[in-house]
């Protein structure tokens, strides 16, 4: 979730090329809505990469809120480009499982992927 068309589609062809299916949305509602039809569809999102500031928009805060009221076990990684906001240093207060500082590089997302990944396989 970017309200930047740019970074959506920068973001989309990384997790391509990490080989992972991925979606985007614009603004915390339209995150909301894919969220709430991947469930009932029975394909539920694996991770959730959410912008914490959407001018105009919901932004990453609010959204993971909600999210985690469907959804308790959600998993969520939180992106920003404004490192001294305290979701980025304190993420899982927010209920976030994990963060990545914009601008990111492919392997950066990998890395927190990967590490989501692994603790989700050691929680099975």
């Amino acid at each position: 979730m970017d309200d930047e068309r740019k970074i959506r589609e920068v973001a989309c062809e990384m997790l391509s090329l990490l080989g992972y299916e991925s979606d985007f949305a614009r603004d915390g509602a339209e995150a909301i809505e894919k969220y709430i039809q991947a469930l009932e569809e029975g394909k539920p999102f694996d991770l959730v990469v959410m912008d914490l500031t959407i001018p105009g928009g919901m932004g990453g805060r609010e959204t993971i809120k909600r999210l985690l009221k469907i959804d308790p076990t959600i998993k969520a990684i939180v992106s920003s480009g404004y490192s001294s906001d305290p979701v980025m240093s304190y993420y899982s207060e927010y209920g976030f499982s994990g963060v990545v500082s914009k601008p990111y590089k492919i392997e950066e997302l990998a890395e927190v992927i990967s590490k989501f990944l692994h603790s989700k396989s050691e929680n099975a």
